[in-house]
């Protein structure tokens, strides 16, 4: 079967005058603002349009915190009217920078941030909205070239756990889309680890992943690279954030992936099989009055805000004692999980989940089916409206609570760490119904 390529890039970068607000950390009442409306380095929706047999499917890396339901849904849905495609042909992914624009919905920018003028915020998640379905018409409409594919996997020494568990990613997996002559039209590579080697800063970037991009991009002419973001919940970076730090893990990350791109790997190709589900993962919440009257009780006693808790605690008891009192809080929330199965001996799978996915699914599902060389695995698909922990953050193996388990050990009945954050009523349910059983079920059955 014949393969061909087509790319395309679209800046997000905002400009002051549109949206100055800045996503992630939520550390500054009224919101962390940008201080130029030039970047560090400029944000991207990246494109890459793989047709086989002339039939279009499309990875999207967009240098943005998380993509809320809200702008995912609607965007795909204008994204599906294209072309002629499966829902599960279309595959959008936030590489999690910290220093990107503040979107609408998620992280809520009310709770998160303080902010209650939202109208910029709004303003900007609009042109994000359009700026994802041009990315995706420009791919679509750009020349096409033929191309091989390969694939191999290398290493890079970036992460850590910052849970102290024994999981570590530093696997590097490399796609490489290749011309005729051999020469890289196009690269996807995989790692996971939080893009905040820059740290809390006041200038618009996409991390080190942007940087590892340019980076191979300026190595290898002609050449268009795309970063997968992996199960990189709980992996930080090493080191002392700082802009320099930023700077050499890009090139640490893009210096491993062009040597890697030197020679071909092991040949993949078709058939491209692809599938798309939505789930919904419970939330370990009793709705019975007696119990929803101690929830708002516990959000209540949390509302002065005087246990040296962060200031968003407080904003977010206030939201969820509205919802209590108004009936329209959620018991479970809907988790999209995406597969795409390349030919090949051995076959090639990518497992991608909505969510902030800790390091240890990806362990467990490489040993499953044949290790980094048999699978990549990667949170924050699509929309990522949530961390989603592995048992061993949840209640009763994480007795003093757990910012990725979304809980605190003052009040386990209740959201707390990530999930305030996110703004949910509670952590996620655990057991044989619960989160963790739920992820492996659903992407083992999807994979297999």
């Amino acid at each position: 079967m014949a393969f061909t390529v087509s790319t395309a890039q679209v800046s997000i970068s905002p400009s002051l005058d549109v949206n100055p607000y800045m996503a992630g950390y939520g550390t500054l009442d009224g919101g962390r603002e940008a201080t130029s409306s030039d970047p560090y380095e400029s944000l991207w929706a990246r494109a890459i349009v793989l047709w086989e047999n002339g039939s279009p499917n499309l990875i999207m890396s967009v240098d943005i915190l998380a993509l809320p339901r809200s702008i995912h849904q609607r965007a795909r849905q204008r994204i599906l009217a294209l072309a002629d495609w499966s829902n599960s042909d279309i595959l959008i992914q936030s590489t999690h920078t910290h220093n990107g624009p503040v979107v609408i919905d998620t992280l809520h920018p009310f709770m998160c941030y303080g902010l209650s003028d939202l109208s910029m915020v709004e303003t900007y998640s609009q042109q994000l909205e359009d700026d994802l379905v041009e990315a995706a018409q420009t791919a679509l409409n750009a020349a096409q070239t033929s191309v091989t594919l390969d694939y191999k996997v290398t290493t890079a020494s970036i992460a850590y756990n910052r849970a102290g568990l024994s999981y570590l990613e530093n696997t590097v997996p490399v796609i490489v889309m290749r011309k005729g002559n051999g020469a890289p039209r196009a690269v996807i590579f995989n790692y996971a680890c939080h893009p905040v080697a820059a740290g809390m800063r006041t200038l618009f970037d996409g991390d080190f992943p942007a940087g590892a991009c340019n980076y191979i991009e300026n190595n290898n002419p002609g050449c268009f690279a795309l970063f997968l973001q992996g199960a990189a919940g709980d992996q930080n970076p090493m080191g002392v954030p700082s802009w320099e730090l930023r700077d050499e893990y890009a090139t640490t990350l893009g210096s491993a992936v062009s040597t890697a791109m030197q020679s071909a790997g092991r040949t993949i190709g078709s058939p491209l099989q692809t599938s798309y589900k939505e789930i919904q993962i419970p939330l370990d919440i009793t709705p019975t009055a007696g119990n929803m009257a101690a929830v708002r009780a516990a959000y209540a006693s949390r509302l002065p805000n005087l246990d040296g808790n962060p200031a968003w605690y407080g904003r977010h008891a206030q939201v969820m004692i509205g919802r209590i009192d108004s009936g329209s809080y959620a018991t479970s929330v809907a988790c999209p999980f995406q597969v795409w199965k390349f030919g090949g001996s051995p076959q090639l799978r990518i497992g991608i989940v909505g969510g902030e996915l800790v390091s240890g699914y990806a362990a467990y599902f490489r040993g499953r089916y044949g290790g980094a060389n048999g699978v990549i695995v990667g949170g924050y698909g699509n929309e990522s409206c949530y961390y989603l922990p592995s048992a061993q953050f949840l209640p009763p193996y994480s007795a003093g609570g757990s910012y990725e388990g979304g809980w605190d050990p003052d009040y386990p009945g209740i959201a707390g760490g990530a999930m305030t954050v996110y703004g949910h009523i509670a952590h996620f349910k655990g057991g044989t119904t619960g989160v963790e059983a739920t992820i492996i079920n659903t992407l083992d059955g999807m994979l297999a």
